[in-house]
């Protein structure tokens, strides 16, 4: 009886010691086909680094002084708005200027309600979008 109460005690005791050594790391066990899976989906990220997303396209224009219009139209919302993002674009024959990342039209949408005094002809319009910043 002493002998089997003393093997209890030292297994509980050598048990309780193995816990405290790897106190606070932890160990993922994962399947290898996970890691390759990453890789690649990282990589499909660097190639085409957008997502579906939507914009507000507040000018568009062709004609001889369409891109420095453009560009002035750019600056100007930028200085208006320094927080959300303006691209510039050429799809032939229009440069346009559109604005925001936003993942949803209702989300555009608002936007757009905020801004539609400055930009009356301002419309939203599904495009691929930058991911959002991570903070």
């Amino acid at each position: 009886m002493r002998l089997i109460t003393i093997i209890i005690f030292l297994f509980m005791a050598g048990t309780a010691f193995s816990q405290n050594m790897d106190e606070g790391k932890v160990k993922v066990i994962s399947d290898a086909r996970l890691d390759t899976l990453m890789q690649t989906y990282i990589g499909l990220n660097e190639i085409n680094p957008g997502i579906e997303g939507w914009r507000i396209e507040i000018y568009f224009e062709a004609g001889n002084n369409s891109k420095k219009l453009a560009m002035e139209a750019k600056s100007e919302f930028v200085e208006n708005y320094p927080e959300v993002p303006a691209y510039l674009l050429f799809q032939q024959p229009y440069y346009k200027v559109r604005v925001g990342d936003y993942k949803t039209k209702m989300e555009a949408e608002k936007f757009l309600n905020e801004i539609e005094q400055a930009y009356p002809n301002a419309f939203v319009v599904n495009d691929e979008i930058n991911f959002p910043k991570l903070d």
